[in-house]
C-alpha cells in the first residue's frame, strides 16, 4: 500500500518497520545520499520526466537535475496520484537547506525537505512501496543514471540495494578462480543470465572496477526453478582478486541484477582453475568466441610442463635464465620445431607476458638435432629446417610479482598451447651477462647480433646497483681516519698480492703515518686477512681492512672501503699501482685542500715510461658523435712539465676526492663488464654532479692495462666491445646535447 499522508493505520506493515517519519507527503520530499557527490530525492506529484530546472534554498540558487523519473502510484490518492525520483549532483549543496523547487519560478512545484535524510534502505522501501509493479522499471532507469557517471563503492552498494529491494535473489557466485592468464573464472547460478557478453561491475574493498564479461550457461539439477547454472570469465585491465569481489551489477535480459557471492564461497588458485572449467566445458552453451575464451582458460597454465605432452615434433629447453633487478632477464635454450607447427612463443608471469619469438636471435645447435635423430616420432618432416634451434633472448616483464611462477607459453597454427615452467636464477647483471657470452663460441655468426639486440640492452637496463655491502671491518693497529686523509686501497678480482705495495707505502714516510683502508673481496678477505693485519703491525702502519660482500672489480672495492669511513676527504689507491716515488699522497692532499669540492687526479705511466693516462676530455669527433678519449702513449716526459690542468674526468683509480662524491654522483654503474668504461661513466657523472676533476702531472703512479683481466684475449676484446657500445649509447645523447646548446645563440 501508498504511504501517503493518510492516517497510520493506512500504513503497511513493511513501511511501519521503516517509520512514520519516512512516510512520504505531499509537499514534502525525502533525501537520500548517494555518495558524496550525489542525492536522491524522492516525493509524490507530478515532475516532468528528464532534465528540470530546480531551485534550492531560501535563495533558490538555480541549478539542473541530472535525472528525474516518475510513476503512477499503486495507490493514488486526491492529492497525489504520482512520484518521482530526482538525482541531483550535490557536491555544493547545504543539506541544512528547507525548500526545493522543481520546474520555472513562476509554474514549479516546491517542496520542503523532510529534517532526515533516509537510508539506501528505507529509500528502496519507499520506491517499492508507491510504484508497486513499476518499481522494478523505475529502479532500472535509476540504475542507469547513476552507473552512466562516475561510479564508486559507496555507489555501487547503494545500487546493490535498490536491485535487492527489487529482486529478492537472483543468484550466486560460488566458485572464484584465478589464473596466471589473469582472466577471473566465475561459477554459480542465476535466473537473470543469458549466454553472451555483459559489462560487470565489481563491488569490493579494492575496486569498484568494470570487466568484460563472457557468459555460457550449462544445466544444473540443484539450481531453483527458472534458474541455470553458469560459467563466466572476467577480464579487467586492472587486476582483480579474488578475495576482493563481494558483488556484480550487471544487464540481464530484464534488466539490471545484482548477483551476491556466495558466504560459502570457494577460491581456486590458477593451478586449480583449468580443472574446473573443463569439469563443465562440455555441458556449456554460448557464442563461439565466448567458449573459445573458456576453451583456452580450460588449457591454461597449471604449473607443470607440458609440451613434452604436443602431439607435434616440437620440444623446448632452457640451459640459463638470468634474472637481473627489476625483473631483468637474459635467457639462453633452444626450441625444436623442424615442422613450423608454433606460432608464438610467449614468457610469462602472472597476467604479464612479452614474446620472445619476434626479438629472439637464433643460432645453429647442432647438439639438439642429433638428439632428436633416432627418434622417429619427433624426426623433421620435408618441411624440416637445419639446426637453427638455439636461442638468446633479453626480456622485460614487470617486477610486481617476482615471487610468481614463471614460464614459457607456446601456442601452435591450430591454437593449442603447451607450457614449459622456468626458475630463474638471481644474479648481478654483470655475473650473469659474463657467463652468457663465455657460453658463446667467439666464432659464432651470431654473436654481433647477441651482443647488440641482449648483451647490451641487458646491461644497460641494470645500471642501478645498491650501495655496497660490508660483512666485516677488521683493524690492525690504532686507527684514526681524523689524523690525515685515509688511503683507501681498492684490492680486486684481479690484484692478488698487495704485501709489495704495504711495502712501498712503509718507505714513504708520509703514507707511513697515513690511515690506510684495505677493502677486498669477502672470499679473499677470509684468506688473507690474517697475513696483513700481521704485515701491518709488522710495517707500523695503522690499517683498517674491509671485506665486501660477492665478488668485485677496484672501483667496487674503492668504494666498499669508502662506505668504512665518515671523514672529509679520502685517496683512492688501486692496488694495481704503484708510486713512483715519495711524495705523491702530499701532493695531492694538498692540491685538493686548495680546490675545495674537486678530484685531482696524478698521471699513469707504463714501466716504458709512457703514458698510459694523463686526463680525459671530450673530444668534438667526426660529424655528431663527439667522443670521450684520454691521452696515451705519448713520452712521459710530454706531460710532467705541465702545470695544473682542468680535465672532463678524472681516473678514479688514484686520486684525492671528497668522500661524498661517489654516493652523491650515484655511484658506479653495473651495466659494465670491465672497469675502464666504468671509471670514466663515473667520472663524467661527478663532473655533471658538480665535482670539478684536475690532472696534476708532477706526480706519476705506475701500472699497467690488464687488458685480459683474466680471460682469453678474445672473452677480453669482446668485454671491451660491449662497454665500448654500452659507453656510447649512455654518453653520446647526453654529449650530442651539450654541444647543441653550447652552440646555440644566445
Amino acid at each position: 500500500m501508498l504511504l501517503t499522508e493518510q492516517s497510520p493505520a493506512a500504513i503497511s506493515p513493511s513501511a511501519s518497520r521503516i517509520g512514520v517519519s519516512r512516510a512520504m507527503r505531499s509537499g514534502r520530499v525525502i533525501g537520500c545520499r548517494i555518495d558524496e557527490t550525489t542525492l536522491l530525492i524522492l516525493g509524490l506529484g507530478r515532475v516532468t520526466a528528464g532534465d528540470v530546472v530546480i531551485g534550492i534554498g531560501e535563495d533558490q540558487t538555480t541549478t539542473r537535475s541530472s535525472f528525474v523519473s516518475e510513476w503512477r502510484l499503486a495507490a493514488p490518492s486526491p492529492r497525489a496520484r504520482h512520484g518521482f525520483a530526482a538525482l541531483l549532483p550535490a557536491e555544493s549543496i547545504d543539506l541544512a537547506m528547507t525548500t526545493i523547487r522543481f520546474g520555472e519560478e513562476e509554474t514549479g512545484a516546491r517542496y520542503i525537505f523532510s529534517p532526515r535524510l533516509a537510508s539506501a534502505e528505507e529509500a528502496a522501501a519507499l520506491v517499492i512501496e508507491s510504484a508497486g509493479s513499476q518499481s522494478a522499471a523505475v529502479i532500472n532507469r535509476l540504475v542507469d543514471a547513476l552507473l552512466a557517471g562516475d561510479v564508486n563503492r559507496r555507489t555501487l552498494l547503494t545500487i546493490t540495494t535498490l536491485l535487492q529491494a527489487a529482486h529478492a535473489s537472483d543468484g550466486f557466485v560460488e566458485l572464484i578462480g584465478e589464473s596466471h592468464d589473469g582472466a577471473t573464472f566465475l561459477q554459480g547460478w542465476s535466473r537473470g543470465m543469458s549466454p553472451g557478453s555483459y559489462r560487470m561491475s565489481l563491488i569490493g574493498s579494492a575496486i569498484p572496477l568494470v570487466a568484460e564479461c563472457g557468459i555460457a550457461t550449462f544445466p544444473r539439477p540443484d539450481a531453483p526453478d527458472g534458474a541455470s547454472g553458469f560459467a563466466a570469465l572476467l577480464e579487467s585491465s586492472e587486476p582483480i582478486r579474488a578475495l576482493d569481489i563481494e558483488g556484480l551489477i550487471f544487464r540481464g535480459r530484464a534488466g539490471w541484477r545484482h548477483l551476491a557471492i556466495h558466504p560459502r564461497k570457494r577460491i581456486a588458485d590458477p593451478q586449480e582453475t583449468p580443472e574446473h572449467i573443463r569439469s563443465i566445458l562440455m555441458r556449456s552453451h554460448g557464442a563461439p568466441d565466448v567458449l573459445l575464451a573458456l576453451r583456452a582458460a580450460a588449457n591454461s597454465f597449471e604449473g607443470k610442463e607440458t609440451v613434452s605432452g604436443l602431439p607435434y615434433p616440437v620440444r623446448m629447453g632452457i640451459d640459463s635464465i638470468f634474472e637481473a633487478d627489476a625483473a631483468n632477464l637474459l635467457i639462453s635454450g633452444w626450441l625444436y620445431d623442424p615442422d613450423g607447427h608454433v606460432a608464438t612463443v610467449r614468457l610469462r608471469r602472472r597476467d604479464a607476458a612479452t614474446r620472445v619469438d619476434e626479438c629472439w636471435t637464433r643460432f645453429d645447435r647442432p647438439d639438439v638435432t642429433d638428439s632428436f635423430n633416432d627418434q622417429p616420432h619427433l624426426a623433421a618432416g620435408f618441411r624440416g629446417e637445419h639446426g637453427a634451434h638455439g636461442f638468446i633472448v633479453h626480456a622485460r616483464l614487470p617486477n610486481d610479482d617476482i615471487g610468481a611462477p614463471l614460464y614459457f607459453e607456446l601456442t601452435l597454427q591450430d591454437s593449442r598451447r603447451g607450457f614449459l615452467p622456468v626458475k630463474p636464477t638471481r644474479a648481478l647483471a654483470r655475473s650473469a651477462a659474463l657467463r652468457q657470452i663465455g657460453s658463446i663460441d667467439p666464432t659464432n655468426s651470431a654473436l654481433p647480433a647477441i651482443v647488440d639486440a641482449h648483451i647490451v640492452p641487458f646491461l644497460r637496463q641494470s645500471s642501478g646497483r645498491p650501495a655496497p655491502v660490508i660483512e666485516t671491518t677488521l683493524d690492525a693497529g690504532a686507527f684514526d681516519e681524523e689524523t690525515s686523509p685515509p688511503i683507501v686501497i681498492g684490492a680486486g678480482e684481479n690484484e692478488e698480492d698487495i704485501a709489495p705495495l704495504l711495502a712501498l707505502l712503509t718507505l714513504d714516510p708520509e703514507t707511513r703515518r697515513a690511515p690506510i683502508v684495505i677493502a677486498m673481496p669477502s672470499e679473499r678477505f677470509r684468506r688473507q686477512a690474517a697475513r696483513l693485519k700481521e704485515l701491518a703491525r709488522f710495517y707500523r702502519l695503522s690499517v683498517r681492512l674491509v671485506s665486501a660482500k660477492g665478488t668485485g672489480d677496484v672501483y667496487d672495492m674503492i668504494e666498499a672501503g669508502t662506505e668504512a669511513l665518515s671523514c672529509e676527504t679520502i685517496v683512492s689507491l688501486s692496488a694495481s699501482l704503484i708510486p713512483q716515488g715519495a711524495g705523491w699522497y702530499g701532493q695531492l692532499v694538498a692540491t685538493a685542500a686548495t680546490l675545495k669540492g674537486s678530484i685531482v687526479s696524478p698521471v699513469l705511466a707504463y714501466e716504458d715510461h709512457s703514458v698510459r693516462w694523463a686526463g680525459s676530455w671530450i673530444d668534438e669527433g667526426n660529424g655528431d658523435e663527439p667522443v670521450v678519449g684520454r691521452y696515451a702513449g705519448y713520452p712521459l716526459k710530454a706531460v710532467t712539465d705541465m702545470n695544473l690542468t682542468r680535465i672532463a674526468a678524472a681516473s678514479l683509480e688514484c686520486c684525492a676526492m671528497p668522500r661524498q662524491a661517489l654516493s652523491g654522483a650515484g655511484r658506479f654503474s653495473a651495466g659494465y663488464l670491465g672497469a675502464q668504461e666504468k671509471g670514466v661513466d663515473l667520472g663524467l657523472r661527478l663532473g655533471r654532479a658538480g665535482f670539478d676533476s684536475y690532472l696534476l702531472p708532477s706526480v706519476q703512479m705506475w701500472g699497467c692495462d690488464d687488458a685480459h683481466n683474466g680471460n682469453s684475449p678474445a672473452m677480453a676484446a669482446l668485454v671491451e666491445e660491449i662497454d665500448r657500445k654500452i659507453f656510447k649509447s649512455q654518453w653520446l645523447p647526453i654529449l650530442s646535447l651539450e654541444r647543441h646548446q653550447e652552440k646555440r645563440p644566445a
